[in-house]
Formats: structure tokens, sequence, C-alpha cells
């Protein structure tokens, strides 16, 4: 038995609750985690998990020895990485997950100089507007817009999103240009909806002018899950939106998109890259997070408030 790959596989299905699920994310057999599992108990002499035929839970004895398991994984990455070649150049596979419209007009387009400096981190990126559970599917890091509303991450704030109201010039040749955030809720009015986590609740527009204040929620033609189709069906003229904007520069550059209400502001989006915080902060995570932190400084500087350290935050949609 391999002791390390047999605290790798019984961490995994303590964090999963699931040998099936621990094998998926280690790319192991189900049956050779179970294995590696029962020798690790047989070693110890002592019951680490219980099993029933719908879950697996940690036995007392197991929690225990699951924190100490968490430091010893984590100082053996820290001995690997505390070699000066590996710090000069982190290396393995990272896997990250970010939104659609940030994936397709951030960051894809910035990851030739990424790979220039960390040649040796293999990125596998999933790019989604979805809730993703980083535990169960194994994923390292995301980066998501709004504030982080889940008490098991750790998030680092990366930048300030500027927003703007928008519509395509065929969608105001139809209903007239709204002088106040107010008209869009008039009955010839649409807007187009973007819905949250999964959620069917589409959020209103909070904007403000002087001592003026207004949630403008709007009657949706359209409301989506994804920001690039979000952003499609605004160019299609199907309503009004709003974007940060970087999501609507090129597009009103082009007369494709037209901003409104100019007079007025909105609170800017924050972005953030999050982790779970029972995962030890490898070196290629520290590299990505800090590199992500770096752009969007050229892209996107914080406006709102200073940037922050590493903390647990207590609320956000992810």
């Amino acid at each position: 038995m391999d002791r390390f790959d047999a605290m790798q596989a019984f961490a995994r299905v303590v964090e999963t609750g699931s040998f099936t699920k621990a094998a998926q994310t280690l790319h192991l057999s189900k049956t050779t985690v179970t294995h590696l599992v029962q020798q690790l108990e047989a070693r110890l002499c002592v019951r680490l998990l219980n099993r029933t035929t719908r879950k697996v839970n940690v036995t007392p004895d197991g929690a225990v020895y699951y924190e100490r398991v968490l430091r010893l994984l984590a100082d053996m990455d820290d001995a690997e990485t505390s070699l000066s070649c590996a710090l000069a150049s982190p290396r393995g596979r990272l896997r990250v997950d970010v939104p659609s419209p940030f994936a397709s007009m951030i960051l894809v387009p910035a990851l030739p100089a990424f790979h220039a400096r960390y040649p040796d981190i293999q990125l596998h990126l999933g790019v989604s507007d979805r809730v993703v559970d980083l535990i169960d599917e194994n994923v390292d890091c995301v980066v998501r817009g709004g504030e982080v509303t889940n008490q098991s991450l750790v998030a680092r704030h990366a930048a300030d999103l500027p927003l703007a109201v928008y519509a395509a010039p065929s969608y105001l040749a139809r209903t007239g240009r709204p002088d106040h955030p107010s008209e869009l809720e008039l009955p010839h009015h649409r807007i187009v909806g973007l819905s949250w986590s999964g959620s069917r609740r589409v959020f209103p527009c909070s904007m403000h002018r002087d001592d003026e204040n207004i949630d403008v929620q709007g009657r949706p033609a359209l409301v989506v899950d994804d920001g690039n189709a979000y952003l499609a069906a605004g160019l299609a003229g199907m309503g009004a939106l709003w974007l940060p904007a970087y999501m609507a520069q090129a597009h009103v550059t082009r007369g494709e998109l037209i901003p409104l209400f100019t007079d007025w502001q909105l609170d800017p989006m924050p972005l953030y890259v999050a982790f779970p915080q029972n995962r030890h902060v490898s070196a290629k995570l520290r590299a990505f997070i800090d590199w992500i932190i770096e752009l969007m400084a050229q892209r996107a500087p914080v406006v709102s408030r200073p940037p922050l350290p590493p903390v647990q935050v207590s609320s956000a949609k992810m």
C-alpha cells in the first residue's frame, strides 16, 4: 500500500462524501479507492468511515485523522515546492472555473502570457456561469462576480467591475430612448433578464444620481443564465441590459450598443477568486491567483475599496 495514495484517497472520500465521487476526481476506479481506504483502516486498526448504501460518514476517529492527513499532505506539497526549481516554476494540473464572458474576453486572450511565465502549469479551464461544487468536482478555484456567500470558501478580491445600462439601436428604434430609469418599467419597454446561481429570480438594477435612488426590475422579454447569451440577446434588440464595461466596450465603439442614463451610477460588481478553505494553497494555485489579480489591476482596477488579503467571506453569489 502506498500510504500517500491511501491518505489522499481517504481525504477525497471525506470531502466528497462518496467513494464514487472520490474515485472520479482522483481518476481512479471505485474499487481502487475502496481498497486503499480499507488498507489504511487495517494498518491503523481503526474504522475511519461508516458506510451505508446511501452515504459515507466519517467516524470521530476518522475526523481527527482527517485533520492530520490534511496537514501532512500540505506539508508534503510545501516540501516539494520549497525546492528552488519548484519555486521558480510551479508545476502540475490546475482546475479553474470562470464565467463565460470573462473567459472569452479577458482570460483566454491573456493566457499566452500566463503560459510563458508558468510553462509547467497545465490549466484545465471550466467555462460556465453555473454554481460549481469545488469539492465534489475537484476544482481548485473559481472566478466569480458578486459577493461570495458560501462560508466554506476563502476569497480574494480581484477587481471592481464598472456597470452601466445599454440597449441596441434596433431596440431603441422600436421603443424610443428612455430619459429616466423608471421608464424601463413602462409596458412598452423590455429588459433582458439574467438569473443567478440557477435561480429563476431576475435581479433588479440599482441606480443612483445625487440623492435619488431607484431599483429597476423591468419586464423581461427573455431570461437567461449565461453571460454570453445575455449579451447576445441585448445585441439582438431583445431589451435593455446592464453590463460590466469590459463586455460592452467593443460593442459601444462599433455602435452595436448605446449607453443609457449616463448621468446615473450603478455600484460596481466585485470580482473574486475563491477556493475551499480546507484546501492547501499550492504554489501553482497561488501563482494563478496572483496572476489574475495582476491581470485585473490592468483591466479593471479596484475602485470601491482597497485590495483585500485572503479572507473567509460570509456572503456572495457564486
